[in-house]
């Protein structure tokens, strides 16, 4: 019995490290370049979602962003910028969104032939000014471009978003072009369908205000007709002052809100707290700024995502 149970331990170690260098290797291999397809790196969800639809098996997708993680204060580490580096295809969102990608391009060899997509190139975009009505203190993005960057939240500059992608893919990898573009036109007559059942139904909503968690939907208020107002800036780092939870106040009594939406990724403590003293609900509205471990374990995706999003959108405008 001491022999068996001497044995057991060390078996019992090597069978856990084993399990722990699989899942080390598994994880591993998810930021990897791989040889033989095209290495594309995405910087953070909404991209990766697309590029692996457009891209299938011709295209080994790398995103920047963890699942679980908040992309604003996110900056790439030393493995991300080197896979970045070796990609044939880097695919950012722009528009001020990723604070670091200057530097990033700014080191890059001059002989490099890696194609560089931003995705939100050709969208008509919002003026951060015409937003922050008093979140002076939000300077993660959207400052330095001097423009809203959360396009991808509205399914109309989703499908933009999606063909910008898969001309980048084109363009690297003109061989299979075929593909990719039925690829694309599948991606995109789910966007497309998605955009109308926005459009259609959010225009039968009697009322048209809602109030967020932080401003990150302003490209969806304007291509639906809805009003957005937020308790924090164009991050959800940026706090609002007491001047402004008083304004928040008063549009939730004055439009007869009924819920305050907040974020997965986001704490949900002040959206709450607002929540609790107007005497009103709260539901989810998701920015998908990313996923977290349970969404991606789920299978969920952006047009998933999306359509819960209408629902809540409806339960909280009926």
């Amino acid at each position: 019995m001491k022999l068996n149970k001497a044995l057991s331990i060390p078996l019992f170690l090597i069978l856990l490290s084993a399990l722990v260098i699989v899942s080390g290797c598994s994880q591993q291999s998810k930021v990897q370049m791989v040889e033989g397809k095209i290495n594309a790196v995405t910087t953070f969800y909404p991209l990766y979602d697309f590029t692996k639809s457009i891209g299938g098996d011709h295209v080994n997708v790398i995103n920047l962003v963890p699942a679980g993680v908040e992309p604003h204060d996110w900056s790439p580490k030393s493995r991300d910028l080197k896979n970045m580096t070796k990609a044939e295809l880097f695919i950012y969102n722009g528009a001020g969104f990723e604070g670091w990608v200057h530097d990033f391009m700014d080191s890059k060899k001059k002989d490099s032939t890696q194609l560089v997509v931003e995705a939100s190139n050709g969208i008509k975009l919002i003026e951060a000014a015409e937003e922050e009505e008093g979140h002076k203190d939000d300077h993660d993005h959207g400052d330095e471009s001097g423009y809203d960057p959360h396009v991808w939240v509205s399914p109309k500059s989703a499908r933009h978003m999606a063909e910008t992608i898969k001309n980048g893919l084109v363009q690297v990898d003109a061989a299979h072009k075929a593909d990719y573009e039925a690829n694309f036109s599948k991606l995109d007559k789910e966007l497309a369908a998605l955009d109308t059942k926005f459009t259609e139904a959010l225009s039968k909503t009697v009322k048209k205000e809602i109030v967020v968690s932080h401003q990150a939907f302003s490209y969806l208020a304007r291509d639906y007709g809805l009003t957005q107002k937020a308790i924090m800036g164009l991050s959800p780092e940026a706090e609002p002052t007491s001047k402004e939870i008083v304004e928040i106040n008063k549009f939730v009594k004055e439009n007869n809100v009924k819920y305050i939406f907040f974020e997965e990724l986001v704490s949900d403590k002040l959206a709450k707290t607002l929540a609790n003293d107007a005497k009103i609900e709260t539901l989810v509205l998701n920015p998908l700024e990313g996923l977290t471990s349970e969404q991606v374990q789920a299978g969920e995706n952006y047009i998933t995502v999306m359509e819960k999003n209408l629902q809540n959108l409806l339960k909280a405008l009926q």
